[in-house]
């Protein structure tokens, strides 16, 4: 079960997300350097804790907008991708500025809501995030705007940041914006209103309780939050809603700063898993007993362990995973299609590319996406 109170520092992956309220002057549409410095130091201290750090950022249509001299108000697409296009490039540099005299090191990641539905791009997207991850890196995600269309958009980075932390595999959502939580009414509107420090579950009254977006610069209001959190939620990841202009946010919400947390009732990994053993398998996967062993022990299955291919079925599908007598061993997803597993089963990793033309991975299904 997940911790009844979790915390910043408790948390062992975390995914923040940050406004484009927060981070680009509504007036001059000029990035507020002294507040992305005391970000960055927040980032670094997360970093020295040992702690994994993805940061999920607005701003590329907010910067790239002044630069364009587009003024204030809704944007046509084209022009929209425009600003997009001039911004990515100005986030990107401004991160890897405020990070690197720390030994930081940042990679930028775009992504469209096809990268998450399509179960190829998901599992693209989630081994570049977690290679990234594993070697200290800080990815800056963010939408791909200057090729999404209305119909491949997430819409708003707090979906986005949720999305990619059920991606990434984090324990915790953190939404910095320009609200310190999930009041039970407009707080702006309704003077009594009261915030909500602790919400186990999403209902309807607490979706009902969610209002539109009130800043100028800002795609994402609290209905948008509330539905990040019930993606997170299922995901098993804890989601806080926390005011964020102060500089060093996350410093200031582990020292006791207004916030509203979602608790999930499971973990990340338990929901991983329960997400795979749903699924209708496409194909077979049968294994010698020396591959059999190694997964009881927590390896991947490698191409040498597989004796037959059986099925029909594509990269990222769902597959069973079967000893020479056909018990059933688990499930698991596969990063090989039915005619390259064919090519490869029994022989070594090291021979893949020779095989197939090209490099692949080493594991046929890794450890991470099965189910025993």
């Amino acid at each position: 079960m997940a911790p009844l109170t979790p915390s910043l520092k408790s948390a062992k992956r975390i995914v923040i997300k940050i406004g484009s309220a927060l981070l680009v002057d509504r007036d001059s549409g000029a990035l507020r350097q002294d507040w992305l410095h005391g970000l960055a130091q927040d980032v670094v201290r997360l970093k020295r804790r040992g702690q994994d750090v993805v940061l999920v950022s607005s701003g590329s249509i907010a910067l790239g907008r002044g630069v364009l001299n587009l003024g204030s108000g809704a944007l046509p697409l084209e022009q929209s991708q425009a600003a997009a296009a001039v911004g990515q490039i100005r986030l990107a540099r401004a991160y890897e500025d405020a990070l690197a005299p720390h030994d930081v090191t940042t990679a930028q990641v775009l992504v469209t809501l096809e990268d998450s539905q399509d179960r190829r791009r998901y599992l693209n997207s989630r081994a570049t995030l977690r290679q990234l991850l594993g070697m200290g890196v800080v990815p800056i995600v963010n939408e791909n705007d200057t090729i999404a269309t209305d119909e491949i958009r997430y819409g708003d980075n707090d979906r986005l940041a949720a999305q990619v932390a059920v991606t990434v595999g984090a324990d915790l959502v953190v939404l910095l914006s320009d609200v310190d939580g999930l009041y039970t009414a407009n707080p702006n509107d309704t003077p009594d209103a009261t915030r909500l420090e602790v919400i186990h579950e999403v209902t309807a009254e607490i979706e009902a309780m969610a209002g539109d977006a009130s800043s100028g610069l800002s795609k994402g209001g609290m209905k948008t939050k509330v539905m990040a959190a019930k993606t997170a939620m299922a995901g098993g990841a804890a989601l806080v809603i926390a005011e964020g202009s102060v500089l060093a946010p996350l410093n200031a919400l582990e020292n006791g700063a207004n916030s509203s947390w979602f608790i999930p009732q499971t973990d990340p990994q338990i929901a991983r898993k329960r997400w795979i053993s749903a699924m209708k398998p496409q194909g077979i996967l049968t294994l010698d007993a020396g591959a059999v062993a190694a997964l009881g022990r927590g390896k991947s299955l490698l191409p040498a362990g597989v004796t037959h291919v059986s099925g029909s079925f594509e990269r990222g599908d769902p597959v069973s995973l079967t000893d020479t007598t056909g018990a059933n061993i688990g499930v698991g997803l596969t990063r090989y299609t039915h005619a390259e597993a064919q090519l490869i089963k029994g022989h070594q990793s090291s021979e893949i590319e020779a095989i197939l033309g090209y490099p692949g991975r080493a594991a046929l299904v890794h450890r991470d996406d099965m189910v025993l």
